[in-house]
């Protein structure tokens, strides 16, 4: 197939292309700034406000598969214009390039849109894919963690140093961006379900305790390691120091110590991916393990 992707300079989206290429698949990929050329792969050099080159991207591919998005941004405007203004540009492109199958890549959040800004703007992305008229599919993955992932990479540090510090108590569910990736081209072919909004996870029931989760990391790093629940207000208070340390980059936000105080980010069994296109293969335990070799290796833990 021909793909067109977005958000494929990012964690996921690079795993993804990795993926279809070996999969034999051709991709076209946006990027902001010049890119190794490998065979298969044809970079777009642009952003989602370039309707140009977004044309030029998606025109006579077979899916779209729309990754980027915006994680951290300091206000409400920082949100809508990448996480809602870009979908919109995408949107639009695929249905003047005539790319019909648009595999939507959301996030848990949408499902609480009151929570935070980040989630409100998921959500609202979300209500534009459904009201589109492509025969899109939305996935809203848990937390994403693998080789090369800079998010989780702080709590593997810290299992490094002996005490894991984790939001108040509560649930949530994770999955390897290998099978992540599997899964967003298993969505891409004529044959798979269309308007559906799924919660994809590593098949554990129930998802992970904080607890269990800061066990499971301490495991895979090798070392014994303690699990600390942090009140939200000294989350609060960490997050002003962080931005007030790190500005722009602070990765403890005020909207994202909303969003990780929240108890439940299982997946729901009633919005699992059908058995018949896809499961997780890679459980967690072996993928922290995986994941922490990596960083060693690279010289990041």
């Amino acid at each position: 197939m021909k793909l067109a992707v977005t958000g494929g300079t990012g964690f996921v989206g690079s795993h993804l292309i990795d993926a279809a290429l070996a999969a034999g698949h051709s991709v076209l990929a946006l990027t902001r700034r010049p890119q190794q050329s490998r065979p298969g792969l044809s970079w777009i050099e642009g952003s989602l406000s370039d309707t140009a080159n977004l044309k030029r991207l998606i025109d006579e591919t077979d899916a779209v598969i729309h990754v980027a998005g915006v994680l951290k941004a300091g206000d409400a405007a920082g949100f809508e214009q990448g996480n809602v203004s870009g979908t919109l540009a995408v949107l639009a492109a695929a249905t003047a390039g005539g790319t019909t199958r648009f595999v939507h890549v959301s996030s848990l959040a949408a499902r609480e849109p009151q929570l935070s800004l980040y989630g409100a703007s998921k959500a609202q992305a979300e209500r534009l894919v459904e009201e589109s008229g492509l025969d899109w599919i939305i996935v809203r993955p848990p937390a994403v963690y693998g080789p090369g992932d800079k998010e989780t990479l702080d709590l593997f540090k810290m299992a490094k140093r002996g005490q894991i510090y984790m939001p108040p108590a509560g649930r949530l569910s994770l999955i390897h961006v290998d099978d992540l990736a599997r899964l967003l081209l298993a969505l891409t072919v004529p044959e798979a379900p269309k308007h559906l909004v799924i919660e994809p996870d590593d098949s554990r029931p129930n998802g992970w305790s904080h607890r269990e989760f800061g066990d499971a990391l301490a495991t895979a790093v090798g070392v014994r390691a303690r699990t600390v629940s942090t009140p939200r207000f000294l989350l609060s208070i960490g997050s002003r120091l962080d931005q007030l340390l790190r500005g722009a980059n602070a990765k403890l936000t005020r909207d994202r110590v909303a969003y990780f105080c929240h108890p439940d980010w299982v997946a729901r069994p009633d919005r699992a991916v059908p058995a018949t296109v896809w499961r997780a293969q890679i459980p967690t335990e072996q993928g922290l393990k995986q994941t922490a070799e990596w960083y060693r290796a690279n010289g990041w833990l």
